[in-house]
């Protein structure tokens, strides 16, 4: 196994970008990923695309040689493969692209992702996103993707007292951070009561505890690390990396409080690195609802079962804390473009080892960790990087 870093990254902001394609996004990311690593497109082995929803809101399938034909990559026959896991589908794009260059199958590759969620309706976007749940069992019999969320949060609250006023906390620190980020789709903070006051989706969901279904893309450059250490690139190493599934639909999960795959990925990613939670300085989880930042915090150990909503009311994943959770604003307030989601929290991660995360900046961060899943956790990818 070879080592892989990534040497330049690409972001677009998230939100309703009713101006550009789906081709335009991941061409302007693209561009900018490779200009950021300092290569050119003779150096390109091979395009990852992480998208999950461009056939159902745009009728394009086919989306990795229309990204590859867009940026002018298809003369030169470079492979572009698409990858698709739900809304994890940008973090599995990663976790591809990691394996063919620490395989020694490649040595450089760019990994994007890319998604237009608002040039549909409201109804059709949320339909689309449904479509990472169990069609048959879940979504035909009326099951939101929202109020699967909610049986999960009520059962999280019956175990564990999770209250109200905690879900609260976790999208009013989300939003303070996105405050401080000049990316995100809502970059303004919002106070706790607002959000428990804020209309009902699905009890005990409110509108503030869901993230935006966004337009948006995100790319970075990957490279075996000791051809990186040759061209003198500064770099971020990947130092884990873990997958795992779990069943589709929740009835056949013994436990709804619980979300296995995301504790069983970061397992791996940690024992594929030798490092442990009590290592890692900055997080970017998938909030794509409030309970889930809870839930998956307690899953990856970062804290015990049950002390993940307390600990976020206490302010230790906020910034300042002792672990701080999605400086980047989150899926709740940076935004949710479901193929470009797990490349965005990377990019976070990068520029927060980097030294480059401006007022969100985490002091000393030597350890970054990047949680993306889809569907309700049915795939969970984690990464560890390091600051070399």
């Amino acid at each position: 196994m070879r080592d892989v870093s990534v040497i330049g990254t690409g972001i677009t902001k998230f939100g309703e970008l009713w101006d550009k394609s789906l081709r335009q996004l991941g061409l302007e990311t693209g561009l900018a990923a490779i200009s950021d690593a300092g290569i050119t497109s003779k150096d390109i082995d091979a395009l990852y695309i992480g998208n999950m929803a461009a056939g159902s809101t745009l009728q394009q399938e086919h989306v990795s040689a229309l990204i590859a034909d867009y940026c002018g990559l298809a003369d030169q026959n470079i492979p572009a493969t698409r990858v698709e896991a739900a809304s994890a589908s940008g973090g599995l794009a990663l976790r591809q692209a990691y394996m063919a260059i620490a395989g020694g199958f490649i040595d450089i590759a760019v990994v994007g992702g890319a998604e237009k969620m608002t040039d549909v309706s409201d109804s059709e976007s949320s339909y689309a996103i449904s479509m990472g749940s169990d069609e048959q069992w879940e979504a035909k019999a009326g099951a939101t993707f929202a109020s699967l969320h909610a049986m999960i949060a009520q059962s999280h609250m019956e175990k564990y007292g999770t209250t109200r006023e905690q879900l609260s906390a976790v999208s009013s620190k989300n939003h303070y951070h996105a405050s401080l980020n000049p990316m995100a789709q809502f970059p303004f903070a919002i106070n706790p009561e607002a959000v428990s006051n804020s209309g009902i989706v699905s009890s005990p969901l409110r509108m503030l505890d869901c993230a935006p279904n966004s337009d948006g893309a995100a790319a970075v450059v990957l490279c075996a690390t000791e051809k990186a250490k040759k061209m003198n690139k500064k770099s971020i190493k990947i130092i884990g990396s873990g997958q795992a599934s779990d069943t589709l639909s929740l009835h056949h999960r013994d436990k709804l409080y619980r979300l296995p795959a995301i504790g069983i990925a970061a397992k791996r990613a940690f024992e594929s690195c030798g490092k442990k939670a009590k290592d890692i300085d900055v997080i970017e989880i998938h909030d794509n609802y409030t309970i889930s930042e809870i839930i998956a915090l307690e899953e990856m150990g970062i804290f015990k079962e049950g002390e993940a909503a307390i600990k976020t009311l206490e302010g230790e994943t906020k910034l300042g804390g002792k672990i701080p959770v999605n400086t980047s604003g989150g899926l709740k307030a940076r935004g949710h473009a479901p193929g470009a989601t797990g490349i965005a929290q990377v990019i976070e991660i990068v520029q927060q080892l980097r030294g480059d995360a401006g007022d969100r900046q985490v002091k000393n961060a030597k350890y970054g960790l990047a949680e993306n899943h889809g569907g309700t956790a049915a795939t969970a990818v984690v990464h560890i990087l390091e600051a070399e």
